[in-house]
């Protein structure tokens, strides 16, 4: 099985059956999304809190109260992804593959932009992905910076580590700043304790990343960013993609790239 040439639907059936695994370098040339599902009275505030963090939060689609597919989505939403988190009151209480049973009818769904996105365009720039080489998940870190809450929803900015080779962070930047609906352009180059990560080695979620001589850490906001808030600000419920696993949706990326 090449995750390179599956199309979404392959890869959406192949998650269904049991297949667990991040989904970086899967059905490329299609956009993919992180899930944050929540209550119907909460959909309003995460909304908001969306709209004024755009940078780690840009919303694709969201779903009527109740709804297990999407405009971009033509799948199920409480299956096809390859795993989950299932959060009450703020605390990550499960991770498992199928929250079929656990679906609610007042759940609205939210699919935000994902980075793995725009891998495909920096690979045929010729820019390495570390964690697509290593077959890994992709390295995540909260940051020290706060988002601009909104209603109950405040917490952390997370960000997605990328190793770029220092002659290529420009081309980095310039290819991943047409893809503002999946977090765009980094938000930081360089040294990763202006954003209050201490270590590299012991990433917050996913795996650790090597950095070898002659490269630079490059940070992009990242759609986990929704689940730090969910543990910061509590609210009753919530169902979210376990990090890097990631929906595949039925979209090219080339919709979501700006001139």
């Amino acid at each position: 099985m090449d995750p390179a040439q599956l199309s979404p639907k392959q890869a959406r059936e192949l998650f269904r059956s049991g297949l667990r695994t991040p989904t970086s370098g899967f059905s490329p040339g299609y956009a993919q999304a992180n899930l944050i599902a929540l209550p119907r009275e909460a959909a309003f505030d995460f909304l908001l809190f969306a709209q004024r963090n755009p940078k780690p939060c840009p919303v694709l689609d969201v779903t009527e109260p109740g709804q297990v597919s999407a405009s971009v989505f033509d799948g199920d939403l409480r299956t096809d992804l390859p795993a989950y988190r299932v959060y009450r009151h703020g605390e990550l209480v499960e991770e498992r593959a199928d929250v079929t049973d656990l679906w609610r009818d007042d759940l609205v769904a939210f699919l935000i932009g994902c980075s793995f996105t725009f891998e495909t365009p920096l690979l045929e720039a010729g820019i390495p992905v570390r964690h697509i080489e290593a077959g890994t998940n992709v390295a995540m870190y909260r940051t020290n910076r706060e988002c601009r809450p909104a209603g109950r929803f405040r917490g952390p900015l997370v960000v997605s580590l990328r190793p770029i080779p220092a002659d290529r962070v420009a081309d980095a930047v310039r290819i991943t700043s047409r893809y503002p609906a999946v977090h765009g352009a980094p938000v930081h180059v360089g040294d990763p304790a202006a954003l209050g990560i201490a270590d590299l080695s012991r990433p917050d979620y996913g795996d650790p990343v090597e950095v070898r001589e002659g490269e630079v850490p490059v940070f992009w906001a990242c759609g986990v960013t929704p689940q730090a808030a969910v543990a910061a600000s509590a609210p009753e419920f919530a169902i979210g993609h376990a990090p890097g696993h990631m929906a595949v949706t039925d979209v090219r990326d080339s919709y979501y790239q700006v001139p």
